[in-house]
């Protein structure tokens, strides 16, 4: 068992009534669970999950639901750091070392080091290995370093004995760092100094047996040789799937923010070190509030320092306002939601527990993977031209200018049980919400969250607009401008409608259900129609924008409408579109 669930397991009280939600759990984890209430661990994730879930319904023992997300950058922090991976990891040769094919990483002598001084232009790295070479053993210690995006120099020291390449390692760490190697789990960063980063790896000595077991397994089984089966997905779903959990798309949406995709490339997204990013903006955060401008530079050079940032030869910026802060908070909240997705994806690979002769098709498995009911919707239906209606009247024509390429229904796990809680809220809507595309995956798993730092114009909630233009400057979208947008049922109840910025809120006032910041402009309200959606009705815009009396003298030129329980939404309609440049 890993020792993450041993812990799991000798922290749970005697006679604990609840499980972990097993959709959130791992297989090992799963399959513990199973044997712990004498169920079969036998067949694929998705199959231990409804079997834990069959269980619960049948009574057994309670099922725990998802948690909230955290409501500030700290909380964030702390959820990031508990849910980190505790497992011992297997490191791979700098690919850049003449080494890398013929030799490997001895035990965990392997660290990436990073320095960002805004102050001296200074945006740089340090890597250092001790590596072990293939066949006759001998002992190198590799080191390389430079700019942040550049290859850089490089040096190759050895061959020695084991000892001495290990007191060359210690020592070259601690030059750079002014830090222990043995003393690195309580690494301090020292100012002038290097800081090391936490690197997830692709590989963990669970996987490597998890994929030893695999190959065994295949090799028991007689007869002729397993095959994949077909997709059983339509094509656009199958298009989709395929982009909202393609690699090439996450890097290309970090290399977009900026990210330094060879410092914290796929599958090495460390959350204990996106966490550590999350406390640095916390702190600057604090000295935004305060109005103290003097630790703003050297706060903004640490995070850069652990969040590696490729800026080239570009002096790095500090981060001086709300702006730029909420972006880089933002950059950080897509970074956690791409680790959801590459986890998601590492799941997935542990899953195959059978001995079924055929398996299924690889689009197929991602798809069972998000726990989520994708429907597509037919261009001939009337809820199509419904949404077609709605887009089209209330988009900008000359600005990204988005065209519907496909329509699908959803139905997360879970959802429209929690949803229930608000069956006594009339006033529905549904609104859009426009993301980035690398987060899409994780949203369609885990559902829309509540933002995790403060600065929003209307607060620390969930933001909607009944227009799409609005919502369609949210969006990040994959190459040839493809992106997704989210139609969500919103059960305001009763508004709060505001017409100036109030970045304090967490709730609605005593008596409300909701808050609308009123938009100088809002979709012609005579132009409405409904729909019904499990039996209940849901208005729907369907004119053009125009001009308010309430909101005349608004700071908003477009409503937003703002709800701060994550139960009080529900994606109903997820869009995948074409967008002008």
């Amino acid at each position: 068992m890993p020792r993450a669930a041993k812990r799991k397991a000798a922290a749970t009280k005697e006679g604990d009534c609840t499980i972990p939600d097993p959709s959130k759990m791992t297989v090992a984890q799963l399959k513990q669970e199973c044997t712990k209430l004498g169920l079969g661990t036998g067949g694929t994730k998705a199959v231990l999950v409804k079997r834990l879930q069959d269980h619960a319904g049948a009574g057994g023992k309670k099922v725990k639901t998802e948690d909230t997300a955290p409501t500030t950058a700290k909380a964030a922090a702390e959820t990031l750091k508990k849910s980190a991976s505790p497992t011992k990891k297997v490191y791979k040769v700098d690919s850049y070392c003449p080494f890398h094919d013929c030799a490997q990483v001895q035990d965990d002598y392997d660290c990436m080091l990073n320095q960002t001084n805004i102050g001296h232009n200074n945006n740089k790295y340090y890597v250092i290995q001790l590596l072990r070479t293939n066949g006759i053993s001998r002992y190198f210690v590799w080191n390389r370093w430079g700019r942040v995006g550049e290859p850089g120099q490089n040096a190759m020291k050895g061959p020695w004995d084991l000892e001495t390449a290990k007191k060359d390692f210690e020592k070259k760490f601690k030059d750079k760092t002014k830090n222990d190697w043995s003393k690195r789990g309580s690494f301090v960063p020292v100012p002038g100094k290097y800081t090391l980063l936490e690197m997830d790896t692709d590989e963990t000595e669970e996987d490597e047996q998890d994929t030893a077991e695999k190959i065994a397994r295949l090799d028991e089984l007689d007869g002729p040789a397993r095959k994949v089966l077909p997709s059983s997905l339509n094509s656009p779903t199958q298009s989709l799937i395929k982009l909202i959990f393609d690699n090439d798309m996450f890097k290309e949406q970090m290399a977009k923010m900026e990210i330094d995709v060879r410092k914290m490339p796929l599958g090495k997204l460390s959350k204990s070190q996106i966490a550590k990013g999350f406390e640095v903006l916390d702190e600057i955060e604090e000295e935004l509030k305060m109005s103290r401008t003097s630790r703003l530079t050297e706060l903004s050079s640490r995070f850069y320092t652990v969040i590696p940032h490729d800026f080239g030869r570009k002096v790095p910026p500090v981060i001086n306002d709300q702006e730029k802060l909420r972006k880089k908070m933002d950059m950080l909240l897509v970074l956690g939601d791409i680790e959801i997705a590459q986890a998601m994806q590492k799941d997935k690979d542990k899953d195959d527990g059978s001995e079924a002769m055929d398996i299924k098709h690889p689009l197929d498995l991602n798809y069972d993977l998000l726990n989520c009911g994708l429907e597509l919707v037919k261009p001939s239906s009337e809820e199509f031209k419904v949404i077609e209606k709605y887009t089209e009247a209330t988009k900008y024509s000359g600005w990204r200018d988005p065209k519907i390429l496909n329509v699908w229904k959803v139905d997360r796990g879970g959802e429209g049980d929690r949803f229930q809680e608000h069956d006594h809220l009339e006033n529905r809507k549904l609104l859009w919400h426009g993301t980035n595309v690398a987060v899409v995956a994780a949203i369609l798993k885990t559902g829309l969250r509540i933002m995790p730092h403060s600065g929003g114009r209307v607060g620390r909630g969930i933001y909607f607009a009944s227009e799409n233009s609005k919502s369609a400057g949210y969006v990040g979208c994959a190459s040839g401008n493809v992106g997704i947008m989210f139609l969500n049922e919103v059960a305001l109840g009763k508004e709060n409608r505001i017409t100036r910025d109030d970045s304090s809120l967490t709730k609605p006032p005593a008596g409300f259900d909701s808050v609308v910041a009123v938009g100088r402009k809002e979709p012609d309200p005579k132009k409405n129609t409904t729909m019904k959606l499990d039996g209940r009705t849901v208005v729907v815009p369907q004119g053009q924008p125009i001009n308010q009396t309430e909101g005349q003298s608004s700071s908003f030129s477009q409503s937003e409408y703002l709800v701060y329980k994550e139960n009080q939404c529900r994606i109903r309609y997820l869009l995948k579109m074409k967008f002008g440049s």
